[in-house]
């Protein structure tokens, strides 16, 4: 009889369904579609728990069966959190009857799924998004309920999955709990060979303020004479910011706003493009960072993982947004130094984040914890 995993991840409809990829989606979102992917790959019988975008209940999707549960803003403020979101999830988490149940990002869907596998006896994969999920004080959740929720749901999974080192000593340091560093997956590409590259410099995320995509906008005036790609649709709350951000961009000419892309497109970007940055002040493991590396594109950051790029030579590290433009400008002037590290990117993409090899480790990890 297969083994059961149900992803509970209620934005990552628009992933796994082309024609919803204009909907919002967060990196997450990404991550768990692939890993739902890999765990269909090697046997298991797979659900994902999603919003409710009109779709068919019970819908199958590249055999991933989706249950959903409600509607974005349905219901009455303050009641809402009880009917329709609590019982939709509980139903809808019923419905799946798996053996193991993941979700990642803090807040209280880490609670309610953690009550459910609890009450019903069944294992709970928890996986740390950003770096503010160890961090209690710093945690990206709006009201005092639910951080209790996913503080109760932390101490109740069988297994915590870091990014990396870092996470794993916050998480100690900061709750107490032991996590286990799991590498995050990626997608191969499938027409890698034969693009323009007519994208000098490609910036890739949702647009809230510790993104930093203001710098964006500094970093195409301190470089002129090269194009950049701009993409990234607005987050609830910071629709103002994205609204701004897209008019001042009209009067740069060498900057190209494309606003909110589809995960199915944003591909095609990265293959088009001769280096990746990234202007956030706080990230967890960027799904941008392994889109980049495994087309051969370097990662030009204020941000390093585990210090992954510095270390292996996969990009460069800037200490401000001039010194970035000038590090862009000399990595772009020595074509033979930028094919060296576009090589090392895709060779340490390719050798440490597998799908396959992801799923298995998760497999034997929570084997062995319980």
């Amino acid at each position: 009889m297969k083994k059961k995993i149900c992803f509970v991840g209620l934005d990552a409809y628009p992933v796994l369904n082309p024609a919803k990829g204009t909907h919002y989606f967060g990196g997450e979102s990404v991550q768990q579609t692939l890993l739902a992917k890999a765990f269909r790959d090697i046997g298991y019988d797979v659900s994902l728990l999603s919003l409710d975008y009109g779709q068919e209940d019970g819908e199958l999707i590249e055999g991933i069966t989706v249950y959903k549960t409600y509607f974005e803003g349905e219901g009455l403020p303050v009641l809402r959190f009880l009917y329709p979101k609590m019982t939709s999830i509980l139903s809808a988490l019923k419905k799946s009857d798996a053996d193991v149940y993941f979700q990642s990002c803090a807040g209280m869907l880490t609670g309610i799924v953690a009550w459910f596998c609890q009450k019903h006896g069944k294992k709970f994969i928890f996986r740390l998004a950003h770096d503010n999920d160890c961090i209690p004080n710093e945690l990206i959740i709006n009201n005092w309920r639910d951080k209790k929720l996913y503080e109760y749901g932390l101490k109740r999974a069988s297994l915590i999955s870091a990014q990396g080192v870092r996470q794993k000593a916050l998480m100690s340091k900061n709750y107490g709990l032991a996590s286990t560093p799991v590498n995050m997956t990626v997608q191969l590409p499938t027409n890698s060979s034969g693009n323009t590259k007519d994208i000098d410099i490609l910036w890739v995320n949702n647009i809230r303020q510790f993104k930093r995509p203001e710098l964006v906008l500094e970093l195409a005036k301190l470089v002129p004479h090269l194009c950049i790609a701009m993409i990234g649709g607005p987050v609830s709350g910071s629709e103002d910011l994205y609204t701004c951000l897209k008019e001042q961009a009209s009067n740069i000419k060498n900057l190209n706003f494309l606003g909110a892309v589809p995960y199915h497109q944003v591909n095609s970007y990265f293959e088009r493009s001769k280096i990746f940055a990234n202007t956030s002040d706080s990230e967890g493991f960027p799904n941008s960072f392994l889109q980049a590396w495994i087309r051969g594109v370097p990662v030009v950051s204020f941000f390093d993982p585990d210090g992954l790029i510095d270390e292996n030579h996969l990009g460069i590290i800037p200490t401000d947004i001039s010194d970035m433009a000038n590090s862009i400008s000399k990595l772009l002037g020595n074509n033979e130094h930028l094919l060296a590290m576009g090589k090392a990117s895709k060779l340490f993409a390719e050798e440490n984040y597998s799908s396959v090899v992801v799923a298995r480790l998760y497999e034997t990890l929570l084997d062995s914890a319980i």
